[in-house]
């Protein structure tokens, strides 16, 4: 089915999304802003999920993460498509340091809704906070980095 907005009332729902999503810590919006097919190809892990395995990695998130903010950077869009680059920053809480990894989501929308993501994550910084996808207890960034966000291996 093709969408049934307009390019900026695209990236209006991308923007509004993110800010529930992330920034809001509503992890429960993704039930409202998806459809009900909703198909992510590249979630946890690296591996394929839907709404709830999506919602499940947030709410893990949050806890691992509590100032976690996301920004925009810059949003483009073609056809039925959202593409997105965003900041992710938030605080480690075992170093306390200052964290942040930059990455790409292509968003398809179905009518009115978001149908599946894409996301393209250039080459990672050793330096990402640690946490479990499970429990979100802290892990060594080497064992977070490739399950968690579906992040390439690390490479020196």
């Amino acid at each position: 089915m093709p969408t049934t907005l307009s390019p900026d009332e695209m990236k209006a729902f991308v923007r509004a999304h993110f800010e529930e999503f992330v920034n809001k810590r509503n992890a429960a919006v993704i039930r409202k802003n998806m459809t009900s097919d909703f198909y992510d190809h590249n979630g946890p892990g690296n591996k394929p999920t839907d709404i709830k395995g999506d919602e499940d990695m947030m709410v893990g998130m949050y806890k691992a993460m509590p100032d976690l903010r996301l920004t925009i950077e810059d949003m483009i869009t073609e056809g039925d498509k959202v593409m997105c680059r965003n900041i992710w920053r938030w605080t480690d809480s075992s170093t306390r340091k200052k964290m942040e990894f930059h990455g790409f989501v292509l968003w398809r929308f179905e009518g009115d809704r978001i149908a599946e993501p894409s996301r393209r994550r250039p080459k990672t910084r050793p330096n990402l906070a640690p946490m479990s996808p499970a429990t979100g207890a802290p892990r060594t960034n080497a064992e977070i980095v490739p399950q968690s966000y579906g992040i390439p291996e690390l490479t020196s």
